[in-house]
């Protein structure tokens, strides 16, 4: 086991406009009812990360969008992230040794209350573990949407989010599942996942519920074609700062169309009352005992290229769903110093 005596932590942070880097801090020791947690793996939320790594975070909602353990305010500096999973080294004795899921940044060491740990069962590897956030999005999409018995539902982006929701759904008793991209080449995915892929021009119309997820002006444009009269269209995406025109004239209204939110930050009204944060956590680490996911982890790189890896996403040179950062036992002092 590695040297609890380290007062030191490496994190990344956003220091500017597409500009990242890896700083140094001290750790505390931890107090009562903490627990001083070594990383294993954090994930690469993309599109909400590339949102803080251009600074595009809407000022209106900056307070909504802090994770649970960032420091800092947007849009810079600020240590984001919520992928991380890791082994207690030190705390309440019950947690030493276990492996845990939390929504913390990109960091080698932390500590946090043990309240903010989900414990990850021996049915689910560590680096799969990473999803974790990302499913309990989609658990919450699904209990916002509340599809029924013989329902026809279309799924519009298949993207990390996206095939989350499509995979879940296969697990309902519905009449109809399409998941819809433009991309031809997510039919493999698609084909993984266990759901029938469609082209939005070849797709069918008259759903239930259509949920959409592409992030994209047309593909929500297209959620209101293929949902049928007085359907629900579940928006799953976020578009930061980018407007957005839909056509609300036509036939929205004598249609009886509704359009409804879906935001991970709190549990969706319809379990509110009933689930807890942590409840939905729980469910959601669970799901991930499905060797399935691992199709949703789509490359890794290690720690000490986070910065690098980050702004290839950013440009597009490197493609992924969920990218996977490996942290080592020790993390080189290769960080910029403070």
């Amino acid at each position: 086991m590695s040297n609890l005596n380290a007062t030191t932590a490496i994190a990344y942070w956003t220091v500017g406009p597409e500009q990242g880097e890896l700083r140094r801090e001290e750790l505390p020791a931890p107090g009562p009812g903490e627990a001083l947690v070594r990383s294993l793996y954090s994930g690469i939320s993309k599109g909400t990360e590339m949102v803080v790594h251009n600074a595009r975070v809407p000022e209106c909602v900056a307070k909504e969008m802090a994770a649970p353990h960032q420091e800092g305010t947007f849009p810079s500096p600020v240590k984001f992230g919520y992928l991380s999973v890791g082994v207690v080294e030190a705390g309440p004795a019950e947690w030493q040794g276990k492996t845990v899921f939390c929504l913390h940044p990109h960091q080698d060491r932390y500590i946090v209350p043990v309240e903010s740990l989900t414990l990850v069962p021996d049915t689910v590897p560590a680096r799969r573990a990473v999803l974790t956030g990302t499913v309990e999005t989609a658990v919450n999409g699904l209990w916002e949407a509340g599809p029924r018995l013989g329902d026809r539902v279309a799924v519009i982006g298949a993207g990390l989010v996206g095939g989350m929701v499509a995979k879940l759904l296969g697990t309902f008793p519905l009449g109809r599942l399409q998941l819809i991209d433009i991309d031809p080449a997510k039919q493999a995915f698609a084909d993984t996942l266990g759901v029938e892929f469609s082209h939005p021009d070849d797709a069918l119309g008259d759903c239930d519920i259509v949920i959409h997820c592409s992030a994209s002006e047309a593909g929500l444009e297209r959620a209101l074609q293929l949902v049928g009269d007085e359907g629900d269209i579940i928006e799953m995406s976020w578009y930061a700062d980018r407007q957005i025109t839909l056509p609300l004239g036509e036939d929205f209204h004598a249609r009886r169309l509704s359009i409804r939110a879906s935001q991970v930050g709190v549990v969706a009204r319809a379990r509110r009352h009933r689930r807890t944060n942590a409840d939905r956590l729980d469910i959601a680490v669970a799901l991930l005992s499905d060797p399935v996911f691992d199709s949703f982890l789509t490359g890794t790189s290690g720690f000490n290229e986070l910065p690098d890896v980050v702004q290839r996403l950013s440009d597009g040179t490197l493609d992924a769903l969920c990218h996977v950062i490996e942290y080592p036992a020790s993390t080189p002092a290769t960080e910029t110093p403070r």
